[in-house]
């Protein structure tokens, strides 16, 4: 196996599942979101897990398929209204979706077989959706097809971190959207509006569902949060030195000669780099964690390695443990904040060729 391994804690996510719960209606259930691989922690590949809950959330057809490929058999719900071409995927793997276009919907009750929906409604966040005022038509437009059954209606709220006005007049549009559903279509089954931030900042009690995204795996939606919910960060990301060297001053250090060492540096070759989703952001300044010590990333990030100077660490050797993130010394915000983005970003962009590591503790 790779010296680059993520390690996921399975118990810690246990934890933030039931942490969620507390914050809920008693009426009010889990649908975890494990699109982009669990954000990028294969928590997806545990059928353990997954089997804790009646409904997990995908973004894509593809993502369903492979949840039904190791034995997942309940439901699965796709976030995003999928294209046409990929028709036969739904039916092939059972998969229940949501739907906001006259086109798609078409396609999909002349393709005659059974299909299980839920009904998107763009209540401010502009991007897809059904707007209030075309929710009724839409429904009936749906409800002609008799193959298609309406399981839900459900929408996504934009700024539920840090708009709390805008956010209270998105539920408003919403609960107005259900009430026109309900009277189309009592007995529908999903009502949902939350996720991460919905669910910590708002109860929206028209609700009976909810989809927890990143603070299910432990890390902040945003300013405050923290604050609001004990999360138990699940994984953590680390390497180990392969290569040591002692150079003297004057000598460059990476592609374009980025960095030149001012006195004689002690360098350790670490085997992960921009192809593993350790950003180039980290190049010159970047810290890592080795020997309980802050080290920084000298020289460019590479495809496949990076450097890091550990003339500070005393007996230093090759085996050591290289910490990315460690969620204490070194957290998953610091290196977003150094790369310019999201946590978000930087766990779902991870890639498949580090190796993930599942624990218990």
């Amino acid at each position: 196996m790779r010296p680059t391994v993520m390690q996921v804690n399975l118990q810690s996510f246990k934890e933030n599942i039931k942490e969620i719960k507390s914050k809920l209606s008693n009426y009010c259930e889990i649908m975890p979101v494990i699109k982009a691989n669990a954000y990028g922690t294969y928590i997806n590949t545990q059928l353990d897990i997954l089997n804790e809950f009646n409904i997990v959330a995908v973004a894509v057809c593809s993502e369903g398929a492979e949840l039904r490929k190791i034995g997942y058999q309940k439901e699965i719900f796709v976030l995003n209204q999928p294209d046409i071409d990929e028709i036969d995927e739904i039916f092939a793997n059972d998969l229940s979706i949501g739907i906001s276009s006259r086109d798609f919907t078409k396609a999909l009750g002349n393709a005659k077989r059974i299909a299980k929906v839920q009904i998107e409604v763009d209540s401010g966040m502009g991007r897809t959706g059904v707007q209030l005022k075309e929710v009724a038509d839409f429904i009936d437009l749906v409800k002609t097809f008799k193959n298609i059954e309406i399981e839900g209606i459900y929408t996504h709220l934009s700024s539920a971190d840090n708009d709390m006005e805008y956010t209270k007049k998105q539920l408003a549009i919403f609960q107005e959207a259900v009430k026109i559903a309900k009277e189309k279509v009592p007995n529908l089954k999903y009502i949902h509006s939350s996720a991460s931030n919905g669910i910590i900042n708002f109860q929206d009690t028209n609700c009976n569902l909810a989809r927890p995204g990143i603070v299910q795996y432990g890390y902040s939606s945003g300013d405050g949060i923290v604050e609001k919910i004990n999360l138990n960060p699940v994984c953590k990301l680390k390497s180990k030195i392969t290569f040591l060297k002692t150079v003297c001053k004057g000598t460059s250090i990476g592609y374009s000669r980025s960095f030149i060492t001012e006195k004689e540096t002690k360098v350790a070759t670490v085997p992960m780099g921009y192809a593993d989703g350790l950003r180039r952001e980290m190049s010159n300044g970047g810290m890592v964690w080795i020997n309980g010590k802050k080290v920084p990333i000298i020289g460019k990030v590479c495809m496949d390695s990076f450097m890091a100077d550990v003339s500070n660490i005393e007996d230093v050797k090759v085996g050591d443990d290289v910490w990315i993130w460690d969620n204490e010394n070194i957290t998953l915000e610091e290196i977003a904040q150094r790369c310019h983005t999201i946590n978000y970003e930087i766990m779902s962009t991870i890639s498949n060729r580090v190796p993930r590591i599942f624990t218990e503790k």
